[in-house]
């Protein structure tokens, strides 16, 4: 098992080969991340992958923020089927080649053809969602569930990118998420778009009721909580991780 350096995390940025077969526009990102123990991620993942640290450390993370012009490389977007909302609680990992990417314990998503697509194509644990926002209010009930996520935030005026090392470039700067199908393969997908440009974000509400959902307990105020404007997605084709 290969642990990643940050030649291989910069690896994974660079523009993949072959044309994308999906674009997508995410917008209005909210970050939050709350340290964990590695143990509690290891248990919940497949053998082949392990978690990713960073000083030691790993984190759980809850992201809501915005999917827009979502399409197929060779349709247009679709108002009513291109644009929704979505909220991720996610981990990080890396696979047994060194490349780190995301591990999703949840996807909430208020796009039920979206929900459909996305478990039959890409292996993902997508739930289906009511959800809302104005702004950067922003409000989730998964289905079957009666308490509501809510949170609000801004995002700062003074963006940057995260240098290449930092705690901020470990939590946001991946381009790889894994899945595991019915059959037990490990899948991955990869995408490509610009560094984020961030700020520190302003929370003055957020719920941990999705972490909760998920099996897993958090206790205080996120020890990260960032936000961006979001990036143009190019989504390449899914591959299978070969054993190491």
């Amino acid at each position: 098992m290969k642990f990643p350096t940050l030649e291989d995390r910069l690896e994974v940025r660079k523009k993949p080969p072959g044309s994308p077969v999906m674009f997508q526009t995410w917008s209005d990102l909210l970050f939050l991340h709350w340290q964990i123990d590695p143990a509690q991620i290891a248990a919940r993942i497949p053998d082949r992958l392990s978690v990713d640290l960073h000083d030691g450390k790993t984190y759980l993370g809850l992201v809501p923020f915005f999917m827009q012009k979502v399409r197929p490389r060779f349709l247009p977007a679709v108002p009513w089927l291109s644009n929704f909302l979505e909220l991720n609680v996610r981990a990080y990992v890396h696979d047994e080649h060194g490349r780190p990417g995301v591990w999703f314990f949840s996807l909430d998503c208020d796009q039920p053809i979206a929900v459909e697509m996305a478990r039959r194509f890409f292996h993902l644990p997508y739930q289906h969602a009511r959800m809302s926002a104005e702004g950067t209010n922003y409000r989730c009930q998964r289905k079957g569930r009666s308490e509501d996520a809510v949170f609000d935030y801004s995002c700062g005026e003074n963006l940057r990118t995260a240098e290449p090392g930092s705690l901020e470039f470990f939590l946001l700067e991946r381009y790889l998420l894994f899945s595991e199908s019915r059959s037990g393969k490990i899948h991955y997908g990869q995408v490509h778009h610009e560094p984020y440009r961030y700020s520190e974000a302003k929370v003055p509400a957020m719920s941990t009721a999705p972490i909760e959902w998920e099996g897993f307990q958090v206790e205080g105020p996120p020890v990260s909580a960032l936000a961006s404007p979001g990036v143009p997605v190019e989504i390449h084709p899914l591959g299978t991780v070969k054993p190491g």
